[in-house]
């Protein structure tokens, strides 16, 4: 058998090349030599020929965009001679029968297996994004050929540019930024895989919060199990970090503090606990937090820390107690003290800060009143009753300070405009308007970072999920459909840039759904 039955050299270029050598005892070293070179020489006329070629081209843009050389393509590294000669059976394959362009179709040859594998491929991972600008960066000349400069090419030029300018109202160097804005009608949005499915809660889940911060893709389940777990949210495995079992506490209030170094975990128990997340370590608050400041008796007479929110900045704590008193505990040190109170005439059902920079505080009381205080003075700056008194039991607003929405026993939800949230505002400021949507007692109001959306949901019924378009105050009418499988929804809350929102039920899952029209800014 020859050598040359034997041994090729399969270049760079994908393209195979056959060496006549003759496996002859009686050649000479000199014979080599002198092949050797006339080879060289060979090589050299033709690069020599190819630079020719290529200086001839430029006045030629066109034609060497069609047709280019040798030397600017580039091919595979690695080519298998006996892929032809390949026979794949698709029928016997049960991953193979996809590729089937036919029912009765079988074999095929290697190359047209190849061919198909790729084609599947690229249809379950289409190209990103980055990927395709970064090729259209590193060759403008295939994503748009030049033409010879000649007025009509201008023209044609000026033609294929002038729609891109003329789309959009904006700026052309803002035409690279998507517009903080989303259409109503029709929510782009798609599931992903739940949140918390790599460590399922065993009970009803309280609360779902995000991390405050854009940067850091933490995302906090509270349940019933008395068990706390944070997940990365990276919308495709979503890693269990950490579990945190607290038996002495049963969870139905947590949240990030708005510096996102620390948990607080609240229930109906007269102490709460701190989670640190640097140290990964739980703290319990003493008993007897509420000293002999605001007791006859000397002992400490709430017994629950349910309802509670931090002020923007985070240094005071507001937590309803018994008879309308609102607790404010200086949170600036670390560990709570009570430094003041105040007192509204119901019960109190809700707590919310303003965002507008007023540090104002909002309660709501059972008898649908709103209390607007300042913490300063400790005085009450204005008080009004919300529209329709419809048994309001909750209240949030946005975190900009533009909403205000009550919800009400009987699912009814006024949304108020920014005077319902300043203290200049009149005795009985009137809803912006009514939300009917669900039928139900409204248990989850969370707005989106942007005061865009507001997610309303009751627990009472199954599937009772509305998202608002606040600037139209409408509801989207492509979501929830009747097979989403929300369940009955308990908690609601959307990351720090609204790419993603996460729901709560009563059978422990956590939903994780992903707003295409915030993802991608």
């Amino acid at each position: 058998m020859l050598d040359t039955d034997l041994f090729f050299v399969d270049d760079a270029m994908g393209q195979r090349r056959d060496f006549n050598v003759q496996s002859e005892p009686d050649v000479g070293e000199s014979d080599g030599e002198d092949d050797i070179q006339s080879r060289m020489g060979d090589e050299d006329e033709t690069q020599e020929d190819e630079e020719e070629e290529e200086e001839g081209g430029s006045d030629d843009e066109e034609s060497e965009a069609q047709i280019p050389t040798a030397s600017k393509q580039k091919g595979p590294t690695w080519t298998d001679p006996d892929d032809p000669a390949l026979q794949v059976s698709l029928a016997g394959d049960k991953r193979g029968r996809k590729l089937r362009e036919a029912v009765s179709e079988d074999v095929i040859g290697g190359r047209d297996y190849e061919r198909r594998l790729r084609r599947q491929f690229e249809k379950i991972n289409p190209t990103p994004d980055w990927a395709a600008t970064a090729r259209k960066k590193l060759h403008p000349a295939k994503a748009k050929r030049r033409r010879p400069s000649t007025s009509s090419a201008s023209e044609s030029d000026e033609d294929n540019e002038l729609p891109d300018v003329l789309a959009d109202a904006r700026g052309i160097l803002q035409q690279g930024r998507k517009a903080n804005t989303i259409p109503q009608g029709i929510l782009s949005i798609e599931r992903l895989r739940d949140a918390n499915l790599a460590a399922r809660s065993e009970g009803e889940v309280k609360a779902v919060h995000f991390h405050p911060s854009p940067e850091v893709p933490v995302l906090m389940v509270a349940s019933t199990d008395r068990r706390l777990r944070l997940f990365n949210i990276n919308g495709h495995t979503n890693p269990h970090l950490q579990t945190v079992h607290i038996p002495e506490l049963p969870v139905t209030t947590a949240m990030f503090h708005p510096g996102g170094a620390s948990i607080l975990l609240t229930g109906p128990r007269p102490f709460y606990y701190t989670y640190d997340l640097m140290s990964g370590t739980a703290l319990r608050s003493p008993r007897g937090l509420w000293g002999t400041t605001f007791t006859k008796t000397g002992v400490a007479q709430d017994s629950s820390m349910e309802i509670c929110a931090f002020d923007p900045s985070g240094e005071v704590l507001a937590v309803a107690g018994r008879s309308g008193q609102i607790h404010l505990v200086d949170w600036r040190a670390g560990q709570g003290q009570v430094v003041g109170s105040v007192k509204m005439n119901a019960a109190v059902k809700s707590l919310a800060w303003s965002h507008d920079g007023s540090g104002q505080l909002m309660s709501l009381g059972e008898n649908s009143e709103v209390y607007v205080w300042d913490i300063g003075e400790r005085r009450c700056v204005n008080r009004w009753k919300d529209d329709g008194g419809f048994g309001s039991r909750l209240m949030a607003g946005d975190r900009v300070g533009k909403y205000l929405s009550i919800g009400s026993r009987t699912g009814l939800v006024n949304v108020y405009g920014s005077e319902g949230v300043s203290s200049l505002a009149s005795n009985s400021p009137k809803p912006l308007k009514t939300l009917g949507n669900i039928t139900t007692a409204i248990t989850s109001l969370r707005f989106n970072h942007d005061s865009s959306l507001v997610a309303i949901a009751s627990n009472v019924k199954k599937d009772q999920m509305r998202m608002i378009h606040l600037p139209t105050l409408t509801a989207f009418s492509n979501w929830p459909t009747s097979s989403t499988p929300l369940g009955h929804v308990t908690s609601v809350d959307f990351s720090a840039r609204s790419e993603y929102i996460a729901i709560g039920n009563s059978r422990g899952r956590v939903l994780l759904y992903q707003l295409k029209d915030f993802s991608t800014q």
